[in-house]
Protein backbone atom coordinates (compact mmCIF):
# COMPACT_ATOMS: atom_id res chain seq x y z
CA UNK A 1 0.00 0.00 0.00
CA UNK A 2 1.20 3.51 -0.79
CA UNK A 3 -0.19 7.07 -0.88
CA UNK A 4 -1.26 6.76 -4.53
CA UNK A 5 -3.31 3.65 -3.79
CA UNK A 6 -5.07 5.58 -1.03
CA UNK A 7 -6.22 8.15 -3.59
CA UNK A 8 -3.54 10.87 -3.45
CA UNK A 9 -1.24 11.10 -6.46
CA UNK A 10 1.85 13.13 -5.53
CA UNK A 11 3.25 12.85 -9.05
CA UNK A 12 0.06 14.41 -10.44
CA UNK A 13 0.62 17.27 -8.02
CA UNK A 14 4.12 17.84 -9.36
CA UNK A 15 2.81 17.82 -12.93
CA UNK A 16 0.07 20.32 -12.02
CA UNK A 17 2.68 22.74 -10.68
CA UNK A 18 4.77 22.43 -13.83
CA UNK A 19 1.77 23.05 -16.07
CA UNK A 20 0.61 26.10 -14.13
CA UNK A 21 4.00 27.85 -14.04
CA UNK A 22 3.46 29.48 -17.44
CA UNK A 23 0.20 30.99 -16.16
CA UNK A 24 1.73 32.22 -12.91
CA UNK A 25 4.57 33.89 -14.82
CA UNK A 26 2.03 36.24 -16.49
CA UNK A 27 1.09 37.73 -13.11
CA UNK A 28 4.50 38.64 -11.77
CA UNK A 29 5.20 42.10 -10.35
CA UNK A 30 8.68 43.48 -9.60
CA UNK A 31 7.96 43.32 -5.85
CA UNK A 32 7.63 39.50 -5.87
CA UNK A 33 10.64 37.83 -4.24
CA UNK A 34 11.64 34.30 -5.15
CA UNK A 35 9.72 31.88 -7.33
CA UNK A 36 7.00 29.26 -7.14
CA UNK A 37 7.67 26.17 -5.07
CA UNK A 38 8.70 27.55 -1.71
CA UNK A 39 6.76 27.16 1.50
CA UNK A 40 5.53 30.75 1.35
CA UNK A 41 5.33 33.69 -1.01
CA UNK A 42 7.33 36.85 -0.35
CA UNK A 43 6.51 40.40 -1.44
CA UNK A 44 8.76 43.46 -1.06
CA UNK A 45 6.96 46.37 0.64
CA UNK A 46 9.77 48.91 0.23
CA UNK A 47 8.23 50.52 -2.91
CA UNK A 48 5.22 51.57 -0.79
CA UNK A 49 7.11 53.15 2.08
CA UNK A 50 6.54 56.61 0.60
CA UNK A 51 2.94 56.47 1.78
CA UNK A 52 2.14 58.49 4.90
CA UNK A 53 0.36 55.59 6.60
CA UNK A 54 0.57 52.44 4.46
CA UNK A 55 -2.36 50.21 5.40
CA UNK A 56 -2.92 46.61 4.37
CA UNK A 57 -6.40 45.56 3.28
CA UNK A 58 -7.41 41.97 2.57
CA UNK A 59 -10.22 39.88 1.17
CA UNK A 60 -11.06 36.19 0.99
CA UNK A 61 -13.87 34.42 -0.84
CA UNK A 62 -14.84 31.61 -3.16
CA UNK A 63 -17.24 31.03 -6.04
CA UNK A 64 -20.01 29.24 -4.15
CA UNK A 65 -22.06 26.71 -6.08
CA UNK A 66 -21.18 28.31 -9.42
CA UNK A 67 -18.59 25.55 -9.63
CA UNK A 68 -21.46 23.09 -10.22
CA UNK A 69 -22.11 24.88 -13.49
CA UNK A 70 -18.48 24.41 -14.51
CA UNK A 71 -18.79 20.68 -13.81
CA UNK A 72 -21.87 20.24 -15.99
CA UNK A 73 -20.45 22.36 -18.82
CA UNK A 74 -16.96 20.87 -18.40
CA UNK A 75 -15.65 24.43 -18.68
CA UNK A 76 -12.97 25.34 -16.17
CA UNK A 77 -11.05 28.26 -17.69
CA UNK A 78 -13.02 31.14 -16.12
CA UNK A 79 -13.97 29.99 -12.62
CA UNK A 80 -10.55 31.15 -11.40
CA UNK A 81 -11.35 34.68 -12.60
CA UNK A 82 -14.41 34.57 -10.34
CA UNK A 83 -12.31 33.55 -7.34
CA UNK A 84 -9.92 36.47 -7.87
CA UNK A 85 -12.69 38.97 -8.61
CA UNK A 86 -14.60 38.24 -5.42
CA UNK A 87 -11.50 39.12 -3.38
CA UNK A 88 -9.92 42.00 -5.27
CA UNK A 89 -13.22 43.84 -5.81
CA UNK A 90 -13.67 43.95 -2.05
CA UNK A 91 -10.17 45.40 -1.69
CA UNK A 92 -10.95 48.01 -4.36
CA UNK A 93 -14.05 48.96 -2.34
CA UNK A 94 -11.76 50.10 0.45
CA UNK A 95 -9.70 52.18 -1.98
CA UNK A 96 -6.93 49.59 -2.00
CA UNK A 97 -4.59 48.35 -4.72
CA UNK A 98 -4.45 44.52 -4.78
CA UNK A 99 -0.85 43.35 -4.46
CA UNK A 100 -0.95 39.56 -4.43
CA UNK A 101 -3.30 36.59 -4.45
CA UNK A 102 -3.16 32.98 -3.25
CA UNK A 103 -5.56 30.25 -4.34
CA UNK A 104 -6.77 27.05 -2.71
CA UNK A 105 -8.22 24.24 -4.83
CA UNK A 106 -9.67 21.13 -3.20
CA UNK A 107 -10.44 18.29 -5.58
CA UNK A 108 -11.56 14.69 -5.51
CA UNK A 109 -8.79 13.74 -7.92
CA UNK A 110 -5.88 15.82 -9.18
CA UNK A 111 -6.11 15.85 -12.96
CA UNK A 112 -3.12 18.06 -13.83
CA UNK A 113 -4.52 19.47 -17.05
CA UNK A 114 -7.79 20.47 -15.38
CA UNK A 115 -6.01 22.05 -12.40
CA UNK A 116 -3.72 23.98 -14.74
CA UNK A 117 -6.77 25.24 -16.67
CA UNK A 118 -8.38 26.46 -13.43
CA UNK A 119 -5.16 28.20 -12.39
CA UNK A 120 -4.97 29.73 -15.85
CA UNK A 121 -8.24 31.47 -15.00
CA UNK A 122 -6.82 32.57 -11.65
CA UNK A 123 -3.82 34.03 -13.46
CA UNK A 124 -6.10 35.89 -15.89
CA UNK A 125 -7.97 37.40 -12.94
CA UNK A 126 -4.67 38.48 -11.44
CA UNK A 127 -3.57 40.06 -14.74
CA UNK A 128 -6.88 41.96 -14.95
CA UNK A 129 -6.43 43.28 -11.40
CA UNK A 130 -2.65 43.81 -11.72
CA UNK A 131 -1.82 41.63 -8.73
CA UNK A 132 0.65 38.76 -8.49
CA UNK A 133 -0.22 35.11 -7.98
CA UNK A 134 2.47 34.28 -5.43
CA UNK A 135 1.30 30.94 -4.08
CA UNK A 136 -1.47 28.45 -3.61
CA UNK A 137 -2.43 24.91 -2.71
CA UNK A 138 -4.06 22.04 -4.55
CA UNK A 139 -5.36 19.39 -2.16
CA UNK A 140 -6.63 15.97 -3.20
CA UNK A 141 -9.53 14.79 -1.04
CA UNK A 142 -10.28 11.19 -2.02
CA UNK A 143 -13.48 9.76 -0.50
CA UNK A 144 -14.47 13.26 0.64
CA UNK A 145 -15.23 14.70 -2.81
CA UNK A 146 -16.28 13.00 -6.08
CA UNK A 147 -13.29 12.49 -8.39
CA UNK A 148 -14.62 14.92 -11.01
CA UNK A 149 -15.46 17.78 -8.63
CA UNK A 150 -13.50 20.56 -6.94
CA UNK A 151 -13.91 23.76 -4.96
CA UNK A 152 -11.84 26.91 -5.22
CA UNK A 153 -11.27 29.81 -2.85
CA UNK A 154 -8.72 32.56 -2.60
CA UNK A 155 -7.15 35.27 -0.49
CA UNK A 156 -5.84 38.66 -1.60
CA UNK A 157 -3.84 41.39 0.11
CA UNK A 158 -3.76 45.01 -1.01
CA UNK A 159 -2.45 48.34 0.20
CA UNK A 160 -3.82 51.85 0.58
CA UNK A 161 -2.60 55.04 2.23
CA UNK A 162 -4.85 55.42 5.26
CA UNK A 163 -5.94 58.91 4.19
CA UNK A 164 -7.19 57.47 0.89
CA UNK A 165 -9.35 54.72 2.38
CA UNK A 166 -12.98 54.67 1.23
CA UNK A 167 -15.01 54.45 4.44
CA UNK A 168 -18.34 56.12 3.69
CA UNK A 169 -17.87 58.48 6.65
CA UNK A 170 -18.08 61.61 4.47
CA UNK A 171 -21.25 60.68 2.61
CA UNK A 172 -23.85 63.42 2.92
CA UNK A 173 -27.47 63.87 1.81
CA UNK A 174 -27.60 64.84 -1.86
CA UNK A 175 -24.58 62.84 -2.98
CA UNK A 176 -24.86 60.90 -6.24
CA UNK A 177 -24.79 57.11 -6.62
CA UNK A 178 -23.16 55.73 -9.77
CA UNK A 179 -23.66 52.11 -10.78
CA UNK A 180 -21.11 50.20 -12.86
CA UNK A 181 -22.50 47.41 -15.07
CA UNK A 182 -21.96 43.78 -14.15
CA UNK A 183 -21.11 40.99 -16.59
CA UNK A 184 -24.02 38.84 -15.43
CA UNK A 185 -24.88 36.94 -12.27
CA UNK A 186 -21.21 37.03 -11.18
CA UNK A 187 -20.67 34.48 -8.36
CA UNK A 188 -23.68 34.83 -6.08
CA UNK A 189 -27.13 33.31 -5.89
CA UNK A 190 -26.34 30.14 -7.81
CA UNK A 191 -28.17 27.94 -5.32
CA UNK A 192 -31.34 29.72 -6.49
CA UNK A 193 -30.21 29.68 -10.14
CA UNK A 194 -29.93 25.90 -9.91
CA UNK A 195 -33.53 25.72 -8.69
CA UNK A 196 -34.77 27.96 -11.51
CA UNK A 197 -33.03 26.11 -14.36
CA UNK A 198 -32.23 22.38 -14.62
CA UNK A 199 -28.47 21.97 -14.40
CA UNK A 200 -28.33 19.61 -17.39
CA UNK A 201 -26.28 19.87 -20.56
CA UNK A 202 -29.45 20.13 -22.62
CA UNK A 203 -30.79 23.01 -20.52
CA UNK A 204 -27.48 24.90 -20.44
CA UNK A 205 -26.92 24.44 -24.18
CA UNK A 206 -30.31 26.03 -24.97
CA UNK A 207 -30.00 29.23 -26.99
CA UNK A 208 -32.14 32.20 -25.96
CA UNK A 209 -32.70 35.04 -28.42
CA UNK A 210 -33.03 37.58 -25.61
CA UNK A 211 -29.64 36.52 -24.20
CA UNK A 212 -27.90 36.32 -27.55
CA UNK A 213 -26.15 33.18 -26.35
CA UNK A 214 -26.81 29.88 -24.62
CA UNK A 215 -28.06 29.84 -21.05
CA UNK A 216 -24.86 28.19 -19.85
CA UNK A 217 -22.57 30.78 -21.45
CA UNK A 218 -24.65 33.60 -19.97
CA UNK A 219 -24.56 32.11 -16.49
CA UNK A 220 -20.89 31.15 -16.42
CA UNK A 221 -19.65 34.59 -17.62
CA UNK A 222 -16.88 35.49 -15.16
CA UNK A 223 -17.32 38.15 -12.49
CA UNK A 224 -16.22 41.56 -13.72
CA UNK A 225 -13.14 42.97 -12.03
CA UNK A 226 -13.38 46.67 -11.16
CA UNK A 227 -9.87 47.37 -9.90
CA UNK A 228 -8.68 49.32 -12.94
CA UNK A 229 -11.96 51.24 -13.09
CA UNK A 230 -11.54 52.45 -9.49
CA UNK A 231 -7.91 53.34 -10.16
CA UNK A 232 -8.97 55.40 -13.15
CA UNK A 233 -11.55 57.30 -11.11
CA UNK A 234 -8.92 58.08 -8.48
CA UNK A 235 -6.45 59.16 -11.17
CA UNK A 236 -9.09 61.58 -12.48
CA UNK A 237 -8.99 63.36 -9.12
CA UNK A 238 -12.43 62.19 -8.02
CA UNK A 239 -12.95 61.41 -4.35
CA UNK A 240 -15.04 58.27 -3.99
CA UNK A 241 -16.94 58.74 -0.74
CA UNK A 242 -18.47 55.28 -0.59
CA UNK A 243 -18.19 52.05 -2.54
CA UNK A 244 -20.26 48.87 -2.53
CA UNK A 245 -19.48 45.56 -4.24
CA UNK A 246 -22.90 44.07 -5.05
CA UNK A 247 -22.47 40.42 -4.09
CA UNK A 248 -24.66 37.99 -2.14
CA UNK A 249 -27.55 39.87 -0.58
CA UNK A 250 -27.95 42.09 -3.63
CA UNK A 251 -28.93 45.72 -3.24
CA UNK A 252 -30.65 45.45 0.12
CA UNK A 253 -27.71 43.99 2.03
CA UNK A 254 -24.71 45.53 0.29
CA UNK A 255 -25.67 49.16 -0.29
CA UNK A 256 -26.18 49.93 3.45
CA UNK A 257 -22.69 48.58 4.17
CA UNK A 258 -21.16 51.71 2.61
CA UNK A 259 -23.46 54.19 4.36
CA UNK A 260 -22.92 56.02 7.66
CA UNK A 261 -25.71 56.29 10.22
CA UNK A 262 -28.39 58.80 9.28
CA UNK A 263 -27.95 58.36 5.53
CA UNK A 264 -30.30 56.43 3.26
CA UNK A 265 -29.81 55.48 -0.39
CA UNK A 266 -32.53 55.90 -2.99
CA UNK A 267 -32.06 53.78 -6.12
CA UNK A 268 -34.11 54.46 -9.25
CA UNK A 269 -34.59 51.03 -10.81
CA UNK A 270 -35.57 52.56 -14.18
CA UNK A 271 -32.32 54.52 -14.43
CA UNK A 272 -30.76 51.67 -16.42
CA UNK A 273 -31.93 48.61 -18.35
CA UNK A 274 -31.91 45.45 -16.22
CA UNK A 275 -30.16 42.77 -18.31
CA UNK A 276 -32.32 40.12 -19.98
CA UNK A 277 -30.78 37.30 -17.95
CA UNK A 278 -32.26 38.62 -14.69
CA UNK A 279 -35.66 39.12 -16.32
CA UNK A 280 -35.55 35.55 -17.61
CA UNK A 281 -34.62 34.22 -14.16
CA UNK A 282 -37.47 36.10 -12.49
CA UNK A 283 -39.95 34.84 -15.07
CA UNK A 284 -38.84 31.20 -15.21
CA UNK A 285 -38.51 30.88 -11.44
CA UNK A 286 -41.50 33.04 -10.51
CA UNK A 287 -39.12 35.03 -8.31
CA UNK A 288 -40.50 38.24 -6.81
CA UNK A 289 -38.86 41.57 -7.55
CA UNK A 290 -37.88 42.01 -3.90
CA UNK A 291 -36.14 38.62 -3.82
CA UNK A 292 -34.31 39.40 -7.07
CA UNK A 293 -32.94 42.68 -5.66
CA UNK A 294 -32.19 40.94 -2.37
CA UNK A 295 -30.18 38.16 -4.05
CA UNK A 296 -28.61 39.40 -7.29
CA UNK A 297 -26.69 42.39 -8.63
CA UNK A 298 -29.43 43.03 -11.22
CA UNK A 299 -26.88 44.30 -13.73
CA UNK A 300 -24.91 46.55 -11.36
CA UNK A 301 -21.75 45.00 -9.96
CA UNK A 302 -20.30 47.99 -8.16
CA UNK A 303 -21.70 51.26 -6.82
CA UNK A 304 -19.88 54.49 -6.06
CA UNK A 305 -21.00 57.52 -4.07
CA UNK A 306 -19.54 60.83 -5.24
CA UNK A 307 -20.20 64.52 -4.82
CA UNK A 308 -22.58 65.80 -7.53
CA UNK A 309 -19.82 68.10 -8.78
CA UNK A 310 -17.66 65.04 -9.53
CA UNK A 311 -20.23 63.02 -11.49
CA UNK A 312 -19.10 64.05 -14.98
CA UNK A 313 -15.42 63.39 -14.22
CA UNK A 314 -16.23 60.02 -12.65
CA UNK A 315 -18.42 58.95 -15.58
CA UNK A 316 -15.71 59.98 -18.06
CA UNK A 317 -13.03 58.05 -16.13
CA UNK A 318 -15.22 54.93 -16.02
CA UNK A 319 -15.95 55.14 -19.73
CA UNK A 320 -12.23 55.50 -20.49
CA UNK A 321 -11.65 52.37 -18.40
CA UNK A 322 -14.08 50.48 -20.64
CA UNK A 323 -16.97 50.40 -18.17
CA UNK A 324 -20.66 51.06 -18.69
CA UNK A 325 -21.85 53.27 -15.88
CA UNK A 326 -25.13 54.91 -14.95
CA UNK A 327 -26.31 57.54 -12.48
CA UNK A 328 -28.74 55.35 -10.55
CA UNK A 329 -29.63 57.23 -7.39
CA UNK A 330 -28.80 59.60 -4.56
CA UNK A 331 -28.40 59.76 -0.81
CA UNK A 332 -30.92 61.37 1.56
CA UNK A 333 -31.31 61.88 5.30
CA UNK A 334 -32.96 58.95 7.06
CA UNK A 335 -32.42 55.61 8.69
CA UNK A 336 -29.46 53.76 7.19
CA UNK A 337 -30.88 51.56 4.45
CA UNK A 338 -32.02 51.60 0.85
CA UNK A 339 -35.21 52.35 -1.06
CA UNK A 340 -35.62 50.97 -4.58
CA UNK A 341 -38.26 52.87 -6.50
Amino acid sequence: MDYKNSGVDIEAGYKSVELMKKHIKRTMRPEVLGGIGGFSGAFDMKPFMGMEEPTLVSGTDGCGTKVKLAFVMDKHDTIGIDAVAMCVNDIACAGGEPLFFLDYIACGKNIPEKIATIVGGVAEGCVQSECALIGGETAEHPDLMPVDEYDIAGFAVGIVDKKDMITGANIKPGDTIIGIASSGVHSNGFSLVRKIFPMTKESLDTYYDELGTTLGEALIAPTRIYVKALKNVKKAGVTVKGCSHITGGGFYENIPRMLPEGIRAVIEKNSYEVPALFKLMAKEGDVSEHVMYNTYNMGIGMMLVVDPADVDAAMKALSEAGEKAYVIGKTISGDKGVDIC
